[in-house]
């Protein structure tokens, strides 16, 4: 199997710390008590999973992981010996080493939530007109799809870790090595219309589109998803955190004539 090169930015991640708050949150790790040991080895899966498809991971994410390595190391040496100043009994109490990331965490998170307060309020300022008013009755009937789209990238890499560890479990040890070139396109053609056969309000489980335990067919196919996803082509929907993601194409798509 041959795959092509493909191209994914990460800008979606919008930076390290980004993807060190999501870690937090979804971890629920207190920021002002962060676990060095437990905080670096998540962040370095998903910069493996990263490096797994093939993505042209930014430095900043490597810098970061290196600044996590090195915090850990830190707080794994012998605390020194508190020291005794004169008669007013102080102390020279030991920097923590996760203070900096701590106050830089905290500062994004500030700067995160003001850019969600700024984007809802452009979103309800987006739905004030200045038209006069116009006779809507003929729309009165027709259904408004609502979209809820609860499954972001860290959501998809972190099901890809699943599946990773899932797969090479599944491995048998003896296995005929078989050659057959995908393109993405025809991958995507292929889940496309696979979608296109489920019945109304049916929806096809995320791990059930990898069927075979080859790394190269796992990878054509997840950065499949990642265009379609990107294409706002399906559907992705999670119920909560850690829970299967499930897909379905949306109402009135085809396959845009990706094969």
């Amino acid at each position: 199997m041959i795959v092509q090169q493909y191209n994914v930015k990460l800008d979606a991640f919008e930076g390290p710390l980004d993807l060190l708050l999501h870690l937090i949150n979804r971890y629920e790790i207190d920021v002002y008590d962060i676990p060095m040991a437990e905080l670096t080895e998540q962040y370095l899966l998903y910069i493996y999973a990263m490096q797994e498809l093939q993505l042209d991971v930014a430095s900043e994410y490597l810098v970061m992981a290196a600044t996590l390595l090195e915090i850990k190391s830190k707080l794994l040496l012998p605390k020194q010996e508190e020291e005794l100043f004169d008669e007013d009994m102080e102390f020279d109490v030991e920097e923590d080493p996760r203070d900096e990331l701590m106050q830089r965490l905290i500062e994004y998170r500030k700067y995160k939530v003001a850019a969600e307060d700024l984007k809802s309020l452009e979103e309800e300022r987006g739905q004030m007109f200045t038209r006069a008013p116009s006779d809507l009755s003929e729309y009165i009937n027709k259904e408004e799809e609502i979209v809820n789209l609860d499954v972001s990238i860290y959501d998809m890499l972190g099901a890809f870790q699943k599946l990773l560890r899932r797969k090479k479990l599944q491995k048998p040890l003896q296995t005929r090595i078989t050659r057959q070139e995908i393109p993405i396109e025809v991958r995507i053609d292929q889940i496309v219309k696979e979608l296109s056969m489920l019945k109304e309000n049916e929806k096809k489980n995320f791990l059930d589109l990898f069927p075979y335990e080859d790394k190269p067919h796992i990878v054509v196919t997840f950065l499949a998803l990642l265009e379609l996803m990107k294409t706002d082509t399906i559907l992705m929907e999670q119920t909560q955190n850690f829970s299967a993601i499930f897909l379905s194409l949306k109402k009135g798509e085809t396959n845009n004539g990706y094969s």
